[in-house]
């Protein structure tokens, strides 16, 4: 029954009354012990001092770095994976988001790492020169939106 049910023997402990007679066993010092900081109310020092030598956080440089707000960030795609993914033909970024070769999240940037052997005409927000230069040494192009 509900009025029954009790917590497993040892799974709940009573809190230690501080302060309440020497009867109690933890009466007059309360545990702390004769004077001094770790006797006070407050309790010492934080757990950051270092015994008064500067802190860590204040021997840290104070400022954080720069981002550029006006960043652009590119998706890119390297011509490997063209190379890999794509059959020759024309390509835009809706068609590469469906061949499976970028997210669409974001703009797309062609890369020259690796070969291209096969001709694609391809339609993209940025490219790099030596891509460019892969496409259209293997005969297609690359245009810029």
């Amino acid at each position: 029954m509900l009025h029954e049910i009790k917590p497993t023997a040892g799974s709940r402990k009573t809190r230690k009354r501080i302060g309440r007679g020497d009867g109690s066993g933890r009466g007059t010092y309360c545990g702390k012990g004769i004077k001094g900081q770790k006797a006070r109310s407050g309790r010492g020092k934080g757990a950051q001092f270092e015994g008064g030598q500067t802190p860590l956080i204040r021997r840290q440089p104070k400022m954080g770095g720069f981002r550029n707000p006006n960043r652009e960030e590119y998706e890119v795609i390297n011509l490997d994976v063209l190379e890999k993914s794509l059959k020759p033909g024309s390509y835009d970024v809706t068609e590469l988001v469906e061949a499976g070769a970028v997210r669409g999240k974001l703009p797309v940037k062609v890369l020259g790492r690796g070969e291209l052997t096969k001709k694609l005409d391809i339609t993209v927000n940025a490219a790099s020169k030596t891509a460019k230069d892969a496409v259209a040494k293997a005969g297609g192009s690359v245009t810029i939106i």
